[in-house]
């Protein structure tokens, strides 16, 4: 599981901070502000092409992922993320989230997030 916890900035003055939350050279084609409830979760799939960043803005989630093709009795890996920690997840990762607290995140995504492209690049799985 590639986290990065919380992004230094790249610039601060008495006006703020500026950091870049993506490596460069990423392209990306959608960009979704996601709310989710406290006890919810959401995800349990993987997607075949698309990769994406999630940068959590407030909130606490629970990220739970594995491979694809990982064998029977793999272990599950996990990570509780917090304000201001990203998580990548590439394509043929399965991967679930629950969310500790309400939360608001930014996904970052390689792939058009309209919902037919979405829908035939998903592939729905019970991971949690």
């Amino acid at each position: 599981m590639q986290v990065t916890r919380k992004k230094n900035a790249e610039f601060t003055d008495e006006r703020g901070i500026i950091a870049n939350l993506l490596p460069e050279g990423v392209d990306i084609k959608s960009v979704l502000y996601i709310t989710s409830k406290a006890g919810s979760i959401r995800s349990n799939h993987y997607h075949k092409k698309d990769t994406h960043f999630c940068y959590i803005l407030s909130g606490k989630a629970e990220w739970h992922e594995k491979p694809v093709d990982a064998p029977e009795g793999t272990e599950i890996e996990k990570e509780v993320l917090g304000v201001g920690d990203m998580v990548f997840t590439p394509a043929m990762i399965i991967h679930g989230v629950k969310f500790l607290e309400d939360t608001v995140f930014l996904a970052f995504a390689t792939e058009s997030r309209d919902q037919e492209n979405y829908e035939e690049d998903t592939v729905r799985v019970e991971l949690i």
